[in-house]
């Protein structure tokens, strides 16, 4: 079958390799992780793979030595090597868009040679990056001043999507070892709420505002942009607006007539999608925040588990791994979602990040052909543990739909707490233990009557107390989280997406719809909406709520 992006896709359901998945998952479902554990006392080792200092357990999903064997072989149906290939090579694999997929080149080293079709683009990322250090230094050395001659004590960045989720997390993962440097603060809703809240707490005469849209219209970034650039105004007038407002876009004709002076924007490619930009100058906010150094430690850390992708062998390959493990619970075991439990405060705003990574790549109608995809792609969530223990595990324990779930651990703390961190740790160890093990009746049977139960009482109480178990888990342990783990983890999920995306035969990399309701909601609010004949009537008889 020829590789090209638009060539017919064969949906994998429809595949030998995957029939032979389908036919062993038939002939083991019944199988659990308990008596697969007690058969083989190796399990914990051998379903286990390390990279760039993370390691990923597998050993607690449901799967043997041959359903392994069977995933990997489908890999290679998949054709997944040459699809890696092309993705390295910078070739438009975004074929409904034209355009190469190249945010690998984003944290490649100075002097490696990446292209995207066929034009070299290593020079500019690294021009762009010495220049995003170049301006942080400056702020963060305190050389820029305001318009005031005040020094910059806080950063606000206004984006939306992956011009906010990107830089947002990782400020808010690193920030605590980051050391000095501006307060970061992210507007992104149009909901004025946001920014009213944030610029509340600064002072215009020391805040810097990073606007970031590629074309200067985004319409909730450019409505927020406007409302702090009348707020600066009022406070400073407007000549203060080249010293407080800088840009992370391409369009330099509307981002001079903002107001900022060229010299302070900051371009970015056709070949990096939203969210996959925050290693670009999407990440200006971040940089800010944590400095270049850590900045590119981050690079570097997402740059190594580039290059274990590309290198390692797919049974002890991080990415691949990931993503073959996700197409078998969905489309083998019939999970309809994927859980993210990150057990770490610091990255609270992590599974915000992979959902739009993941969701908003390949959560699509059609295959790269433009026949209809044959079954779903899950939905994925989460929150950070332990508070999700008492939140969502509840359903996740008992309810009767199965929700696999990827345990994110890093071990070492950076605060002065040891105590809370090893009860962290035991939660998140517990908590994958149990979702495995479950409860059986006779189990509460025992422990009820240890405490006294008997006759119909104890009865009653025992179906409530069981747990099915045999529910699925990944723990994928960091040593501690810093940029170098942040970036690798980061890059790790990004390469899952894209090995998803080979294996369903999606293009993860356009997001056509996300504009229909950007476009209806223009629509909306133009003077004749109410005699637009293409609204419902519904959508029609709430068009004064507008004003």
């Amino acid at each position: 079958m020829s590789i090209s992006a638009g060539a017919a896709v064969i949906p994998l359901e429809r595949t030998d390799a995957w029939s032979a998945v389908l036919s062993h998952a038939r002939a083991t479902g019944s199988d659990s992780l308990n008596a697969l554990f007690a058969a083989d006392e190796t399990r914990a080792q051998s379903l286990c793979a390390t990279a760039c200092g993370l390691t990923l357990d597998f050993s607690k999903q449901r799967i043997d030595a041959r359903t392994l064997e069977l995933l990997l072989a489908v890999a290679e149906a998949r054709d997944l090597k040459t699809w890696r290939t092309r993705l390295m090579a910078g070739e438009a694999i975004n074929h409904t868009e034209g355009r190469a997929v190249m945010h690998v080149a984003l944290r490649a080293p100075r002097g490696l040679p990446m292209f995207a079709d066929g034009k070299r683009i290593d020079g500019d990322v690294h021009d762009v990056l010495d220049r995003m250090a170049a301006f942080s230094e400056r702020v963060r050395d305190w050389s820029w001043r305001g318009a005031r001659g005040d020094t910059i004590t806080d950063v606000v960045n206004i984006g939306i999507g992956g011009s906010d989720l990107g830089p947002r997390m990782v400020c808010e993962a690193l920030t605590a070892i980051a050391g000095k440097g501006p307060r970061a603060h992210f507007v992104a809703n149009v909901d004025g709420a946001q920014l009213a809240a944030v610029l509340e707490s600064v002072d215009p005469a020391r805040t810097l505002f990073v606007v970031t849209s590629k074309t200067f219209t985004t319409q909730e970034t450019m409505a927020n942009a406007n409302a702090a650039r009348r707020w600066l105004v009022d406070a400073l007038g407007a000549p203060a607006v080249a010293k407080h407002f800088v840009a992370v876009s391409t369009n330099l004709d509307a981002v001079t007539a903002f107001g900022i002076e060229p010299t302070n924007a900051f371009g970015f490619w056709d070949w990096v999608g939203g969210r996959y930009s925050v290693w670009s100058a999407v990440g200006l906010s971040a940089m800010l925040r944590v400095g270049p150094a850590m900045f590119r430690e981050l690079l570097a850390g997402a740059h190594a588990m580039d290059r274990h992708f590309v290198e390692a062998p797919f049974a002890q390959n991080l990415p691949v791994l990931l993503g073959l493990l996700a197409v078998w619970n969905q489309s083998a075991l019939g999970c309809s979602t994927q859980v993210i439990a990150p057990y770490a405060q610091r990255l609270v705003f992590f599974a915000d990040w992979l959902q739009q990574l993941e969701m908003e790549s390949n959560g699509k109608y059609v295959m790269r052909d433009g026949t209809p995809v044959t079954r779903s792609t899950p939905a994925l969530w989460g929150d950070v543990g332990t508070n999700s223990q008492h939140a969502f595990f509840q359903m996740l324990h008992q309810g009767p739909e199965v929700h696999p779930v990827d345990f994110i651990l890093p071990v070492k703390a950076d605060h002065a707490l040891p105590e809370q961190q090893r009860l962290l740790i035991a939660n998140a160890l517990a908590q994958a233990a149990a979702l495995m093990r479950g409860k059986t009746a006779d189990e509460v049977r025992a422990e009820l009557v240890a405490k006294g139960m008997k006759g119909e009482a104890l009865e009653q109480a025992i179906p409530h107390r069981v747990f099915p178990g045999n529910r699925p888990s990944n723990l994928i342990l960091l040593p501690r989280l810093d940029a170098f783990h942040l970036g690798a983890l980061m890059a790790m999920y990004e390469q899952r997406t894209f090995v998803l995306s080979v294996l369903w035969g999606i293009n993860a990399y356009d997001q056509w719809g996300v504009e229909l309701g950007k476009q209806l909601a223009t629509r909306l609010l133009q003077p004749d909406a109410k005699h637009d004949p293409g609204l419902d009537g519904s959508t029609r008889s709430h068009l004064g709520l507008l004003g």
